[in-house]
């Protein structure tokens, strides 16, 4: 089987074990939202691509989070397969974990804590990694990738901890050292999002999370608690340096009324990268967006 048939193959299993999944879990299926008038501010990723329609400027969505957490005002329980565009830098290219288009498995929770979507989360992977085990493990054999076992639950490291131990490229090097999946939790205010939830017993301490694939495969999925009642995220946006205006459709909702809720998103091609043991993301896609390269098709 060619590397790439490969790839489709397990991405079918993927896309089909989580819908299998969060069905059973209660889950409804948005369809996504491509155009937005405002959409995920994204510290690390400061060029935004826009284009201009009806008299006015909409976004190429980053991340689906403000529409979860409308929808989740609708139905408790919300997941959505989301393109994002997110333009990254040219050098993330050589990172082997960057795409400037990619697919989101993007869910969000109403009343979940983080604890609650965390467990949620380690259930969906050891599921998905069941399901491609069984239709694919031969063919992903016959390339040299067996998928281990893993035990839940995972391990868990605070991001002040991780930091001290491996500085700056803490997310790298925990990546690389752990035999399993392994938790990233509890990021300063100023390493996150301003719709991340401060934890009201900790301040400057956030109740989100990552999870880290083994094997220096990076990240498997960011997430957490969100911030819902319209002063705090006021504050939040303030302290985060950003306009007010620019966020005028979210504050609105919050004034309306949001939900408490947490969820996550999960890359696809991310995913479907660790199951093969490809050494790229581009490697997943048959039309791959690369940052700073130019596509055939």
């Amino acid at each position: 089987m060619r590397r790439e048939a490969l790839a489709l193959e397990v991405t079918s299993v993927v896309l089909g074990a989580c819908r299998e999944f969060l069905a059973k879990e209660g889950f409804v299926e948005l369809l996504p939202v491509i155009l937005a008038p405002v959409t995920d501010p994204l510290r690390t990723t400061p060029e935004w691509a826009t284009l201009v329609a009806y008299g006015r400027t909409w976004y190429l969505t980053r991340s689906m989070i403000f529409h979860k957490q409308a929808a989740v005002r609708v139905h408790p329980k919300i997941f959505c397969f989301s393109p994002n565009v997110r333009l990254e830098p040219p050098e993330r290219a050589q990172t082997g974990r960057h795409l400037f288009e990619f697919v989101q498995l993007d869910l969000e929770v109403r009343g979940a804590t983080r604890e609650e979507v965390m467990d949620l989360g380690e259930r969906l992977l050891l599921h998905v990694l069941s399901e491609v085990r069984r239709e694919c493990g031969r063919a992903l054999k016959s390339w040299g990738r067996e998928l281990p076992e893993y035990a839940r639950p995972f391990p868990r490291i605070p991001w002040h901890e991780a930091h001290r131990e491996f500085g700056a490229d803490l997310e790298t090097e925990l990546s690389r050292r752990s035999p399993t999946p392994v938790w990233l939790v509890d990021f300063p205010i100023d390493q996150r999002e301003f719709y991340d939830r401060e934890d009201p017993a900790r301040p400057g301490i956030l109740r989100d999370m990552d999870l880290l694939y083994p094997e220096g495969f990076g990240e498997a999925l960011s997430g957490g608690e969100r911030e819902y009642q319209p002063e705090r995220i006021k504050d939040r946006i303030l302290r985060q340096g950003l306009p007010l205006e620019a966020y005028r459709p979210l504050l609105d909702l919050a004034e309306d009324g949001l939900f408490p809720s947490a969820g996550f998103g999960i890359g696809v091609e991310r995913l479907v990268r660790f199951l093969c043991g490809f050494s790229h993301v581009a490697e997943v896609r048959l039309f791959p967006r690369v940052p700073g390269e130019n596509a055939l098709l």
